[in-house]
C-alpha cells in the first residue's frame, strides 16, 4: 500500500517563478491497484511521481510504502522498491552495455545485492533468456547485443522487464508508450498488462489517452494544479464516457481540459 499524506511542493519559492507542484495532496494507493492519472501539462503529474520516486524531498507531507516511511529515503534506496518506466525509451537502459548486462545490472540492484556481473548464475542467464521470450520480439537470441542498437519498442520492451524483472512494490509509468508508433505503443501496452497482472504489481500510470484512462487498470485519478479533482473507479468508473469524463473535469477544476494531447488522443 502506498499513503500519500498532505503532500506539498512548491518550486522557486520566493521568486516570480514560484510554482506550487503538489497542493497538500492526499492519496491511498491500495495494493494490486493498477492506477490511470491524467491532467494538463502542469497538473503535477510528472511531479508526483518525481516525489515518490525521491528526485526531490518534498516541502511538507509524508510518503508511505508498505508501512515504511520512506519521505526521505534517497532515490538509490527507494529505486530498490519502486520501478519506473518513463516516456523517452532511451532512458532506463545502458546504450553501450550489452542486454544481459542491463538485466543483470537490474536484478541485482533490486535483488538488494552488491554482486558484480561475474556472480551472475547459469541458472540467472536461463531465467533471463525466458523473460526475454515472453516478450515475443527475439530478443532471447540477442543477449550479447549492445541496447543502443535497438529499436525504440524493443528498448521499451527491455526497461520493462529491467522495472520488474524483481517484481517491486511499486510502478511508476510515466507516459511510456506516448514517444513509440502504434504498433510498439499497443505491444508495450499489452506486455504491461500482462506483467502487472502476473505479479499483482501496484501501479500508476500516466496517460494522455483518454480511452486508455478509462479501459486500463482499475482507478482513474484527474489532477489539476497539483490537486487530485477526481478519483473515478467500480462502477461509476466502468459506466462513464469520455464526454462525460471531461465534463467531470471542468466541473472539478473550473477550467476547460485545455491539452491538446489529451483531446485529440484515439478515442
Amino acid at each position: 500500500m502506498l499513503e500519500i499524506q498532505n503532500l506539498s511542493k512548491v518550486f522557486n519559492p520566493g521568486t516570480i517563478n514560484e510554482k506550487k507542484a503538489i497542493s497538500h495532496m492526499n492519496l491511498v494507493v491500495n495494493d494490486g491497484d493498477f492506477i490511470t492519472i491524467l491532467g494538463s501539462n502542469g497538473a503535477g503529474k510528472s511531479t508526483l511521481f518525481n516525489a515518490i520516486a525521491g528526485v526531490f524531498l518534498a516541502d511538507e507531507g509524508k510518503i508511505i510504502l508498505d508501512g515504511e516511511n520512506i519521505t526521505f529515503l534517497p532515490d538509490y534506496r527507494r529505486s530498490k522498491y519502486i520501478g519506473r518506466l518513463f516516456q523517452d525509451p532511451l532512458k532506463g537502459t545502458a546504450p553501450h552495455m550489452t542486454i544481459e548486462e542491463n538485466l543483470a545490472l537490474a536484478y541485482l540492484r533490486a535483488g538488494h545485492s552488491t554482486d558484480s556481473f561475474s556472480r551472475i548464475s547459469k541458472k540467472d542467464h536461463e531465467m533471463f533468456k525466458e523473460k526475454l521470450r515472453l516478450l515475443e520480439m527475439g530478443l532471447e537470441d540477442r543477449m550479447n547485443t549492445q541496447v543502443g542498437t535497438l529499436s525504440g519498442g524493443q528498448r521499451q520492451a527491455l526497461t520493462l522487464l529491467m522495472a520488474t524483472i524483481v517484481p517491486p512494490k511499486l510502478l511508476l509509468l510515466d507516459e511510456h508508450t506516448a514517444a513509440l508508433d502504434p504498433a510498439a505503443a499497443e505491444k508495450i501496452m499489452k506486455l504491461t498488462d500482462e506483467i502487472v497482472k502476473a505479479n499483482h504489481t501496484t501501479c500508476l500510470m500516466i496517460t494522455h489517452n483518454l480511452h486508455q484512462a478509462l479501459k486500463t487498470g482499475n482507478r482513474t485519478l484527474m489532477m489539476a494544479d497539483g490537486r487530485i479533482i477526481l478519483d473515478l473507479k467500480g462502477e461509476e468508473r466502468e459506466s462513464l464516457t469520455m464526454e462525460e469524463l471531461l465534463k467531470r473535469f471542468r466541473e472539478g477544476a473550473k477550467e476547460e481540459l485545455d491539452d491538446d494531447r489529451i483531446l485529440l488522443s484515439d478515442h
